[in-house]
């Protein structure tokens, strides 16, 4: 898997684009070995969060490869489009938290990319931009959806119609992303989030990730009542109990996953 590198270590995974020489560009290849690298981590129960982040110092992802978008005609732009929602779609409701470890340029289908992630932590050279509309098409890859659920409406619509590259101070302002560190810093913090997430029970991440995402396309009351339904849920487990006896106990917690 040439384009897309794969490293376990514990109980992280973690996932690397591999094109430094075309800063990471997301060309048809990369993507489907992205959502077999993805599919693989859901189906791995060792795997409890994985960090995703772009091989080199300039780039996490520089977008589309423009070299695949020349000959497009409607049809086949429909087909790309499906295969970036298929895998963004995956990478946002695996069930497994996924951590953006954001090290450079991250513009067009890479901040399609990163939005899709649960966490998003930057280094300080970060920048962040939807350029599409200067090469004559619109995001996507979601971009059009996300970027105004993370950031709201108005500000999605300026970044998105002037095509305006941010830093990575203006994306913390906005709510693009949740941290911004020293480059060097990077892979470290992003380590010490995933840890921190491992400590929890794996099951009750999993129905968290999945209130909080369906959650946000419903009205309040079926939200509440999405949440009631997988808290009565959670309780039926073992890790439910574990949890609570280690309390009681004043001892570490050994969830299962079950």
């Amino acid at each position: 898997m040439d384009n897309v590198t794969f490293e376990k270590r514990g109980q992280r995974a973690y996932v690397t684009l591999n094109r430094p020489n075309v800063l990471n560009a997301l060309n048809s290849i990369t993507i489907d070995q992205l959502r077999d690298t993805f599919k693989r981590i859901i189906d791995d129960s060792e795997v409890r969060v994985a960090i995703l982040t772009g091989s080199g110092e300039k780039a996490f992802a520089a977008g589309a490869d423009i070299q695949e978008l020349i000959d497009l005609v409607p049809v086949k732009t429909k087909e790309l489009g499906c295969k970036w929602h298929d895998l963004f779609n995956l990478i946002e409701n695996m069930g497994k938290p996924v951590i953006a470890a954001i090290n450079g340029l991250a513009v067009g289908g890479g901040c399609e990319l990163a939005m899709a992630c649960d966490i998003r932590i930057a280094s300080e050279n970060s920048k962040f931009a939807q350029p599409e509309l200067k090469l004559g098409v619109i995001p996507g890859g979601g971009g059009t959806q996300r970027l105004p659920r993370l950031v709201g409406k108005g500000m999605a619509k300026e970044l998105i119609l002037t095509g305006r590259m941010i830093g990575a101070d203006e994306a913390l302002r906005i709510g693009l992303v949740n941290r911004v560190v020293p480059a060097l810093e990077l892979m470290t913090i992003c380590e010490e989030i995933a840890d921190e997430i491992i400590k929890a029970a794996p099951l009750a991440v999993q129905y968290c990730l999945e209130a909080i995402n369906k959650g946000l396309y419903m009205g309040l009351e079926e939200g509440l009542l999405l949440e009631e339904n997988l808290s009565a849920l959670i309780c039926s487990t073992e890790d439910m109990k574990e949890g609570i006896t280690a309390f009681i106990e004043k001892r570490k917690p050994k969830f299962r996953g079950r």
